[in-house]
C-alpha cells in the first residue's frame, strides 16, 4: 500500500476495501484526500531516525453504540489522522474492543496497541486507556502497569508505631508504559482525570492531578528508574491555562510547551482539557518546538455535510425521544452524532528529537571528568588486604 524509506516513514493505512462506485465510497475518498493534505500542511513528516511524533487523542466513548456506533467511514479518518504520528496515547476506548479491532486492521500490521483493563465503577465509566504506535520506529521497553498510588504513613499518636493507610486511588486508573526510540528510552503516563463538577477548579479533579504529578516526579528523579523520561499525558479536563488544575502539574516540576498552554484541544475549541508534560533528561529527550492541535472539522463530518447524512443518522435526525419534530437538526448533527463520530476532543501532538548523536561524539572529545578521590580512591585498610 505504498513505500518505506529509509529515513521517511511513508506507509499508509488500508483502503482498498472503500468501495469507490457508492456515494459514500466516493465521499470517503475525496474526504480522505482533503484530510492528508491537511495534514501534511500542519504535522511534520515522520522519519525513522530523527524525530519522534507524540500525540494524545480522547476519541469519544471509542467502542460504544451511541447515535448508531461509529461508521466505517469515520474510522478510515480516524485512523489517517493516528497514521501521521508514530504513538498515540487514546483515552475512553470502551469495554468492547471490536471497533478498536477494526481500527488496527484498517492501519495494518505495522501497528500495535497496549490497553488496560476497564476501571470498574461509575467514576470509571467502563473506559480503557490505550496506546497505538507504529512499530517501525517505536519498541515496547517491557515496562507496563497501572499507576497506583503508595499508601499514606503516619505515627501512632500513642504507641508512636508507623501506621500505613491506603491513599485515595485516581477515578481511573492511569496507565504506564515504557518505550523505546532511536537514542532514547521514555515512559509515557496517560490519563484521564476526574472532571466532578463544570467548576474550572473543582478540587476532586485539582487533588488528582496533585498526587499524580507528584508521585511520577519521585518517579523521575529515582536512579532505580527503568528511565528518568516521563511524560505526562492525556484528558486532565483542564479549563483554562489559568487554572490551579494545570498549575498542579507545573508545580510538581513537569514542563508543559509553551505552544501547547495556549492551544484548546476540544471540538468548540473553548477549553484546554488535553496536555503533554515533560519532566526528562537534557540532550536525551527534547522538543523540537513544533507542536499543535489538529482540528479535523474543517475536512471531514463538516457542517456542509449535514444533509449526506441524514439517512446514516436515522429517525433520530428527525424526531427527538418523545416523538415530536426535531428543531435543531444541525445542532444534533454537529454536537452529538458528529462528535461521536469523530470526537468531542482534537489529537494534540509534539515532536521530539531524538538523534543525539552529533552530542555523543563531541562529548567522547571532551577530557575525562576527574572522579572525586573521596569516593574512588582504596582506603588504607583496603590497601593492607
Amino acid at each position: 500500500m505504498g513505500t518505506c524509506y529509509t529515513h521517511q516513514l511513508t506507509l499508509m493505512p488500508f483502503y482498498q476495501k472503500i468501495n469507490a462506485a457508492s456515494a459514500e465510497g466516493k465521499r470517503t475518498l475525496k474526504r480522505l484526500l482533503e484530510l492528508r493534505k491537511k495534514l501534511k500542511a500542519e504535522v511534520p513528516e515522520k522519519h525513522l531516525e530523527t524525530n519522534l511524533l507524540l500525540a494524545t487523542w480522547n476519541i469519544r466513548e471509542f467502542g460504544t453504540t451511541k447515535y448508531g456506533g461509529r461508521t466505517t467511514e469515520a474510522l478510515y479518518y480516524i485512523a489517517e489522522i493516528i497514521s501521521k504520528f508514530d504513538i498515540v496515547a487514546v483515552q475512553e476506548v470502551r469495554k468492547d474492543l471490536s471497533t478498536l479491532e477494526k481500527l488496527m486492521s484498517i492501519l495494518g500490521a505495522n501497528w500495535e496497541f497496549m490497553f488496560t483493563d476497564v476501571t470498574e465503577g461509575s467514576q470509571g465509566n467502563e473506559e480503557r486507556l490505550t496506546f497505538i504506535f507504529d512499530t517501525r520506529k517505536v519498541k515496547f521497553g517491557g515496562l507496563a502497569g497501572e499507576m497506583v498510588l503508595k499508601p499514606l504513613q503516619k505515627k501512632d499518636p500513642v504507641t508512636g508505631q508507623t501506621i500505613y493507610e491506603p491513599s485515595n486511588q485516581l477515578s481511573r486508573t492511569p496507565y504506564i508504559c515504557g518505550f523505546k526510540a532511536g537514542w532514547t528510552n521514555f515512559v509515557l503516563t496517560t490519563v484521564h482525570i476526574l472532571y466532578g463538577t463544570s467548576a474550572a477548579n473543582d478540587p476532586g479533579r485539582i487533588k488528582e492531578i496533585e498526587s499524580l504529578a507528584t508521585a511520577m516526579t519521585a518517579k523521575a528523579e529515582s536512579k532505580s528508574e527503568w528511565s528518568q523520561n516521563m511524560i505526562l499525558l492525556g484528558d486532565f479536563n483542564i479549563f483554562s491555562p489559568k487554572d490551579s488544575t494545570l498549575k498542579a502539574i507545573t508545580n510538581a516540576g513537569f514542563v508543559i510547551p509553551k505552544s501547547l498552554q495556549s492551544l484548546p484541544s476540544n471540538a468548540l475549541k473553548n477549553k484546554f482539557y488535553d496536555q503533554i508534560a515533560f519532566k526528562v533528561r537534557p540532550d536525551r529527550f527534547e522538543t523540537s518546538g513544533k507542536a499543535g492541535v489538529f482540528d479535523y472539522y474543517d475536512t471531514v463530518f463538516k457542517v456542509s455535510d449535514e444533509k449526506e447524512y441524514a439517512s446514516a443518522m436515522g429517525e433520530a435526525y428527525e424526531k427527538t425521544d418523545n416523538g415530536k419534530p426535531r428543531k435543531d437538526k444541525a445542532g444534533y448533527y454537529k454536537t452529538y452524532w458528529g462528535t461521536f463520530q469523530m470526537s468531542d476532543h482534537l489529537p494534540m501532538w509534539v515532536e521530539i528529537q531524538i538523534d543525539h548523536t552529533d552530542a555523543y561524539l563531541g562529548s567522547r572529545l571532551l577530557p575525562p571528568q576527574k572522579e572525586d578521590e573521596s569516593t574512588t580512591a582504596p582506603s588504607k585498610d583496603a590497601k593492607k588486604k
